[in-house]
């Protein structure tokens, strides 16, 4: 593996705790924004990152780019490459492979501890168990014909899943460090205004819960590229 290409949606929602997995194997990491740049180079990756975003990939009348780029996450998938998604990525994900993406019965937003199913703890996620970790979404999704159900929350069934070796998605945001949760309470401020949380609460959850996740989710994603497909 020597290069990997991250799909972005807004700035501050980027690779972070995977970037220096990346780094230790010596594979760079190009991004590209959707809705900006040709993610044509995509095609050439030997490893796809898919991030998340505020927008729902239902919103195709809204924004017309993510008819293009669902299509092109649908041709990674069906040529193998591995792929990662996180929250829309995931969704994404979820979408192409044939599965219903739609509001869920609450927004989850805020720290949460992952139910794990027996395939879970038995995956790089089992390294998860017991932690707490961030979920920040509206929308979830089927799970795909075809795909092992990882993980849930108490309202949120599937809260990850796996598509083959070659394809790992995730609702929740496993690869935030706790030192860039300010940018996400600066670039979401809209939402939390509108969703009533308590800042305060959530700065202290992630203190608390953020650096044992962290240090977590390194080991996961070495562990999952580790067990990829040849």
């Amino acid at each position: 593996m020597k290069n990997a290409v991250a799909i972005y949606h807004v700035a501050f929602e980027d690779a972070g705790t995977l970037g220096p997995v990346l780094d230790e194997r010596g594979v760079g990491l190009t991004y590209l924004q959707a809705g900006r740049d040709d993610l044509s180079p995509t095609l050439d990756a030997d490893l796809v990152l898919i991030l998340g975003g505020p927008i729902s990939v239902y919103d195709v009348d809204r924004y017309p780019f993510l008819k293009d780029e669902l299509k092109l996450i649908e041709t990674l998938a069906k040529k193998g490459t591995p792929i990662v998604g996180i929250c829309l990525g995931a969704q994404a994900l979820a979408s192409v492979l044939a599965a219903r993406v739609y509001p869920g019965q609450k927004k989850e937003l805020g720290w949460d501890q992952l139910i794990l199913s027996e395939e879970g703890k038995a995956s790089p996620l089992g390294l998860l168990e017991g932690l707490h970790i961030l979920n920040w979404h509206g929308d979830t999704f089927d799970l795909p014909t075809g795909a092992t159900r990882l993980a849930s929350t108490e309202i949120t069934p599937n809260q990850a899943f796996s598509y083959g070796a070659n394809v790992l998605a995730l609702q929740f945001h496993v690869e935030l460090p706790a030192c860039d949760m300010e940018r996400w309470l600066i670039g979401h401020t809209l939402e939390l205004a509108n969703s009533n949380v308590d800042l305060g609460q959530l700065r202290a959850e992630t203190a608390r819960y953020a650096p044992a996740t962290n240090k977590a989710s390194h080991a996961l994603f070495t562990r999952w590229l580790d067990g990829l497909a040849k």
